[in-house]
């Protein structure tokens, strides 16, 4: 099995020889930004596509998916939005997970990125060989994996899950008294553990951007802005989840912001997200939660790296060429649609059951 000493030295590895470039953003002037735009919206519409971005990409794609009819969201939705658009091309601005979940919901699609080098540290740390070795030494468990893995990976689950609905469908496998072998997030993992009592067996495997928040940063924070809410995405450890006002998912963190009291917030988790939830919640304030302390260095501070490679450069290019296409085996396409519609329908039955 990969250990976390592995998965750290291969997602350092990785990151170092990206040696990633400045955000196009910054090097462009408001004249030039504005010219991009238009390009994009135009070739969206000759191409017949439709944007769809994540909540942790830059604000300036999720302002030009909302304009342009796309849609800006949590990878589920982002796939499941591209499958009820009319649209045959979908472009996903986010990491390579997200396009693969695209295709595999709309195999009868384009599915186009704006570059395929953005992954995911939690892809990243859970190979398929190292994983499916995991899965055949402990036979007696039910397999839950996270969104954040590759199709390969989601092709030797039982269930897909996103962090929404995690707990739910956790707790109803346990209810059935059934083990649970989770995957890749450990400190997700073990926040669903604990909420649900269920006995699982997790994999050694972290989000850099969300491992990364102290909860001592966190408090002394908070003794500046004693008021301020503390909002926590569920795959931070567990001494920042335990210092949370509200612990949830993307968009449940949104919809925290918007209805909690508080005028203030400190925020465990990319600093994207302000951007939805400034919209939902627009005279409140928002505080990126500290990472690895006064004047330390870190690999992500608050902003995933891979996710600030999708820009209005590369965006409008993969609309000129049609290139950087994702494509998915068929054969692993369709086991991997089996979870993913498994929790699909799970969603569905719940979401009818509570009203």
């Amino acid at each position: 099995m990969t250990t976390s000493t592995d998965t750290q030295r291969l997602v350092e590895s990785h990151l170092d020889g990206l040696q990633l470039p400045p955000s196009d953003t910054d090097n462009l002037n408001p004249a030039q930004r504005q010219v991009l735009r238009e390009e994009i919206k135009a070739l969206l519409k000759a191409k017949d596509a439709v944007l769809v971005a994540h909540y942790y990409t830059d604000p300036e794609l999720q302002s030009l998916a909302e304009e342009t009819g796309g849609c800006v969201s949590d990878s589920l939705e982002m796939a499941r939005f591209g499958n009820a658009h009319s649209a045959q091309t979908l472009v996903v601005a986010g990491v390579k997970f997200m396009g693969e979940t695209a295709k595999i919901l709309n195999p009868e699609k384009r599915v186009l990125m704006p570059t395929l080098e953005a992954t995911c540290s939690l892809d990243l740390g859970c190979p398929i060989d190292d994983f499916s070795a995991f899965c055949d030494a402990h036979p007696d468990h039910t397999v839950v994996v996270y969104a954040n893995t590759s199709a390969a990976v989601k092709a030797r689950a039982d269930w897909v899950v996103t962090s929404s609905i995690a707990v739910d469908v956790v707790d109803h496998l346990a209810g059935l008294g059934e083990k649970v072998l989770w995957a890749p997030d450990k400190y997700l993992g073990a926040y669903v553990q604990k909420t649900t009592g269920a006995d699982m067996l997790l994999w050694d495997g972290a989000c850099i951007v969300h491992e990364e928040f102290k909860a001592r940063g966190i408090l002394d924070l908070k003794r500046q802005y004693p008021d301020a809410g503390v909002l926590v995405h569920p795959e931070s450890p567990e001494s920042v989840v335990a210092v949370a006002d509200a612990v949830g998912s993307t968009s449940q963190l949104i919809a925290a912001a918007k209805d909690l009291p508080h005028q203030q917030f400190i925020v465990a988790t990319d600093r994207g997200i302000f951007y939805k939830m400034q919209q939902a919640a627009p005279n409140k304030t928002f505080m990126a939660a500290p990472t690895a302390g006064t004047g330390a260095t870190c690999r992500s501070c608050a902003h995933c790296p891979w996710m600030a490679m999708n820009a209005l450069e590369n965006l409008a290019q993969v609309l000129r060429s049609g290139d950087q296409e994702v494509f998915v085996d068929e054969a692993t396409r369709v086991l991997a649609m089996k979870p993913l519609q498994r929790m699909l329908d799970f969603s569905a039955e719940l979401k009818r059951s509570r009203g």
